[in-house]
């Protein structure tokens, strides 16, 4: 798991960068300032007080708590596949889903969550069923992009072990469609990726009414 940042205290708060001239802005930026100084300084520009008692620790929480969902740029999803690889004699279809996902949208920071399903036909190997979902929460745990998500997921398996094809679906709700914005509540978005045979209507019919038979599936 990430780590947060050591904090050290800043001789100066971000607001007396502000004040100062144009040249020691220049020199100075805001990398002398700590993760948690930032926010406090976030907190301060919401109208908000820092130090009152429910904000206190706010700062070291919301460091915390971001080091969690981003920690997917530290992690190496090949590294993951490639520990549980299994040559298996079988070239019939293999799907995991219903898998849980949890990520923030690039553009707004805001979470989408959703189900992802995902499909392949062997080629000589098969991956451990437990590295599938690590997987997603790789790609899942930085800023994101639905769309960008299940092509990640799709590339990933395929570079693996080169399966005769791949498909990847994920049905997500977006916060910033429905707390700001258009304001959208029971809207779904559904993206997919198929790779090698996939893209032929027979595999990805079977997989598309496979993927159906999960309860309460939008596809």
């Amino acid at each position: 798991m990430a780590q947060p940042m050591v904090v050290s205290k800043s001789p100066k708060s971000v607001s007396a960068l502000h004040e100062g001239d144009a040249e020691t802005q220049a020199l100075v930026g805001l990398g002398e300032f700590s993760t948690q100084e930032l926010y406090r300084e976030l907190l301060g520009r919401f109208h908000e007080d820092p130090d009152r008692d429910g904000l206190l620790a706010t700062p070291s929480r919301v460091e915390k708590s971001m080091a969690f969902l981003t920690k997917g740029y530290e992690q190496n999803p090949t590294q993951i596949l490639r520990g549980a690889l299994f040559e298996v004699d079988y070239d019939e279809m293999v799907i995991v889903k219903d898998i849980e996902m949890f990520s923030l949208c690039e553009h707004h920071m805001l979470p989408f969550w959703g189900r992802v399903h995902v499909a392949y036909i062997p080629n000589g190997k098969v991956i451990g069923l437990s590295k599938i979902p690590r997987l997603i929460d790789v790609f899942a745990r930085r800023l994101q992009v639905q769309e960008r998500l299940t092509r990640q997921v799709a590339d990933a398996i395929q570079e693996a072990i080169e399966p005769r094809g791949v498909g990847v679906v994920i049905e997500a709700r977006h916060m910033c469609m429905m707390m700001r914005g258009v304001e959208k509540q029971q809207s779904t978005t559904v993206t997919s990726a198929m790779v090698g045979c996939f893209r032929e209507q027979p595999t990805r019919g079977e997989f598309l009414s496979l993927v159906r038979q999960s309860g309460g599936s939008s596809l």
